[in-house]
């Protein structure tokens, strides 16, 4: 750990009430009804939609469950629709993080004047009119720690990006009781996109020793518990562990954010809608072994946290890295997934168009670097 980091200023960002444990998600009834608010909208996609009475709300909420897997800006619209209509007094993210995302959309956006077009980038949201609670169903993406929203623009296929203090929770429920009933594949690929965070801010060029205790311990749980979750969904101990690697990804994100893991994956989802946790896990090998010549140290202890050998060089890493997420069942090849060879260098100019996650990256990387790790994973 280099401290002498620490004079860099750091500002971290939690939900002022932040509630962990099997059983808190009825918590958020009791606290909902605490503060006096009565016009919830719940925003889910549509299983979660089906089980919105676990959270115990008062008075009868508007559900909004038609949260797509990569929303884009018409299902935001559909969503700021209802919201207009139902002017809630407390949003609830409820699902993965593509409901959390679009709940932070709909607490800030309806009566503010402003698109989604106004406030893509950093504290252009001018306030927030509705209280706002998360509680995630995956184990994955950590946004109901974090202060950002990703949507998709079907104009351009790239993904917007919005950072905003006006969207951290006012309450976040981590219940690892509500992730008991996610299949095998998906608990696989959204653990990667756990692991994903947590390295990429470790290894970050803005990573910092308060985030670095976080981003670690996360690598060790995923390394943990990630292979008994897929084996055995109901393994309680896993699950828990899972939550934790999650939030304390999300606790990653706001002050030092992800690097060229993320900007990679990206393309994989707007251009061919891979689901983002199994995007991630598809890249996560190429760029944690790309990066490894200038973070050797810290690779090093990547590696030990997933209880995997300590390897030479950065090929090595790539196929321990490989060989632990194909041992999580998931078919590592973008063939497998559809992606068409023919496509792989407009993603690649389009992933290192991102400059917001890869001038964060520990290594300079080209876009020629790109295409030859969509090559590798071809």
């Amino acid at each position: 750990m280099n401290l002498g980091t620490l004079v860099t200023p750091i500002e971290i960002q939690c939900p002022p009430v932040l509630r962990v444990g099997s059983g808190t998600a009825r918590m958020l009834g009791e606290w909902a009804r605490a503060q006096g608010f009565s016009r919830v909208l719940v925003v889910a996609d549509a299983f979660n939609a089906a089980r919105v009475e676990a959270l115990n709300l008062p008075g009868t909420p508007t559900v909004f469950g038609t949260v797509k897997p990569e929303p884009d800006i018409p299902n935001l619209q559909a969503l700021l629709d209802a919201a207009q209509s139902a002017k809630p007094d407390l949003v609830v993210g409820f699902g993965g993080g593509s409901a959390m995302d679009l709940a932070k959309l709909a607490a800030v956006l309806p009566g503010s004047g402003q698109s989604i077009h106004d406030v893509v980038g950093a504290e252009k949201v001018a306030g927030r009119r509705a209280a706002l609670a998360q509680i995630p169903t995956t184990s994955g993406t950590g946004s109901e720690a974090g202060t950002r929203a990703l949507i998709t623009d079907p104009a351009t296929d790239n993904k917007l990006a919005v950072q905003s203090r006006h969207m951290l929770a006012d309450l976040a429920i981590v219940d690892p009781d509500l992730t008991m009933t996610v299949p095998p594949a998906v608990t696989a690929a959204t653990g990667v996109d756990a692991l994903a965070h947590c390295t990429e801010a470790y290894t970050s060029r803005r990573a910092h020793p308060v985030i670095d205790l976080y981003a670690l311990e996360g690598i060790r749980l995923v390394g943990r518990f990630l292979a008994r979750a897929v084996r055995d969904g109901s393994d309680r101990e896993a699950r828990a562990g899972l939550s934790l690697a999650s939030l304390y990804g999300g606790f990653c994100l706001g002050p030092v954010n992800t690097t060229a893991g993320h900007a990679v994956a990206y393309p994989l989802g707007t251009r061919h809608h891979i689901p983002h946790g199994l995007a991630c896990a598809l890249i996560y090998p190429h760029t944690l072994a790309f990066n490894a010549p200038a973070v050797a140290e810290k690779t090093a202890l990547v590696l030990e946290a997933l209880d995997l050998p300590s390897r030479p060089d950065p090929a090595a890493i790539a196929d321990a890295a490989q060989g632990f997420c194909a041992g999580l069942g998931l078919d590592m090849r973008l063939s497998g997934h559809g992606v068409p060879e023919h496509d792989l260098p407009a993603m690649a100019a389009e992933a290192h168009a991102i400059r917001r996650l890869l001038d964060n990256n520990p290594r300079e990387i080209g876009q020629d670097d790109i295409l030859a790790m969509y090559r590798h994973a071809f």
